[in-house]
């Protein structure tokens, strides 16, 4: 029930309650938020790939596979 919709003629304690079960617009700040967790999660495991152990690592690794004689 959107604010446009809830008759005048409800007395002032009935418009509230009306007023405190309306959800809309609820989804799409739940959309924002995630979008922004999301962003969070992939800044962080950027920064955490792009890190200097990691790409050593990873070097390592594919070295190690190429070396690897049948």
């Amino acid at each position: 029930m959107s604010l446009l919709t809830i008759p005048t003629s409800l007395n002032t304690s009935a418009r509230l309650r009306a007023l405190r079960h309306d959800d809309a617009g609820m989804s799409t700040v739940e959309y924002a938020i995630g979008t922004i967790a999301a962003a969070a999660f992939a800044a962080v495991l950027y920064a955490v790939i792009s890190g200097e152990s990691i790409v050593t690592a990873l070097t390592e690794l594919v070295e190690r596979a190429l070396s690897v004689t049948f």
